[in-house]
């Protein structure tokens, strides 16, 4: 089982997004055909384009997390130590913590109130919860990783050792 976890852990966010991107780029290829050649499309090609977008950028988001890929400012971080750096990441995963879990609670309330209602998408007919949770998928994934990222960069700045600062946008 720690195999499978490990792997998991690994390229799970890897393995969604690689599905949730066939799926989007196949159902537009259909639907780009379908409006062509038969001048019909369809309303779920269109949902399912739309759905699988936005789990793409929730998972993305938590892979970016991960990697420390996400978007910061770190002019400031090539002029201090290696202790303030890893105070400094620190403080932002803090800081990313608290706004994720905040967003998680409210996001939950969007869901609960579909499950509620029972309201289902236009042109696929499915209850709009799966797609709706969306957005709790996505925080919640970013909080683990926010855990994991605090985590190593706590070990790190005890065994004295630089933390990790992921891949540059433009190296």
């Amino acid at each position: 089982m720690s195999q499978i976890w490990k792997a998991v852990d690994k390229n799970g966010e890897r393995w969604a997004l690689l599905f949730f991107y066939v799926m989007l780029v196949a159902t537009m290829f259909i639907e780009v055909l379908r409006r062509e050649i038969m001048s019909y499309s369809s309303i779920w090609g269109e949902e399912i384009v739309r759905y699988s977008f936005i789990y793409l950028a929730w998972i993305g988001c938590a892979a970016a997390v991960k990697e420390r890929g996400h978007i910061r400012i770190d002019v400031l971080m090539q002029y201090v130590g290696r202790r303030v750096k890893a105070v400094l990441y620190i403080f932002g995963d803090i800081v990313m913590f608290v706004v994720s879990v905040i967003a998680l609670y409210w996001s939950f309330e969007t869901v609960l109130v579909s499950a509620k209602f029972g309201s289902v998408t236009p042109g696929l007919r499915i209850s709009q919860v799966w797609f709706l949770m969306a957005v709790p998928v996505g925080f919640s994934l970013v909080i683990m990783r926010l855990v994991q990222s605090f985590l190593r960069d706590i070990r790190d700045l005890r065994a004295g050792r630089p933390v990790y600062e992921g891949d540059k946008l433009f190296d």
